[in-house]
């Protein structure tokens, strides 16, 4: 009974020192996609590019492969006239050979239609992580969908939360 105890003792220390090395992980992949956003909210176009797998694909209307073209395709974020953008992830998951990762949140896009009024527009973005060979999470794939509606409250108010990362 006493070896049970024990077995028992380990497996239980064992599962919690992965779950708080999953949790780390986690925690490192949400800082860097609120880095990710920050990058763009701070119009510093080469942190934005740094965030980018070399095999980076964007999704959505046409598929952006490259962080030269998908930055190229972001310009119009970082023009002083440009619409700003913001996401901040709801979700993180981590696989568990800590090699891939998921967010998803919600992201709010203010621009200007053809009067010169101001529009919001929400919707959502996933995007897939990779360690790569320097240890760094880089964004490979990413896609968003524009919501029909503005989200509930709660969902909104992931925007304003503070993030210390």
């Amino acid at each position: 009974m006493l070896r049970f105890a024990h077995f028992a003792a380990l497996i239980l220390l064992a599962s919690c020192a992965v779950a708080d090395v999953t949790t780390d992980v986690k925690e490192e992949v949400r800082c860097q996609e609120i880095g990710f956003s920050r990058s763009v909210e701070n119009g510093d176009i080469e942190a934005f590019k740094s965030f980018l797998d070399d095999d980076a694909r964007f999704v959505g209307h046409s598929v952006m492969s490259g962080p030269d073209a998908i930055t190229d395709a972001w310009k119009i974020f970082f023009a002083e006239d440009g619409p700003a953008i913001k996401w901040r992830p709801q979700f993180v998951e981590v696989l568990e050979d800590r090699t891939l990762a998921l967010t998803r949140g919600p992201y709010r896009m203010i621009g200007k239609d053809a009067d010169g009024s101001s529009v919001e527009q929400w919707g959502t973005f996933n995007s897939v992580w990779r360690i790569d060979s320097d240890g760094k999470w880089r964004v490979v794939f990413d896609a968003g969908d524009v919501a029909a509606s503005p989200p509930d409250e709660e969902t909104q108010a992931i925007l304003q939360q503070e993030n210390d990362c």
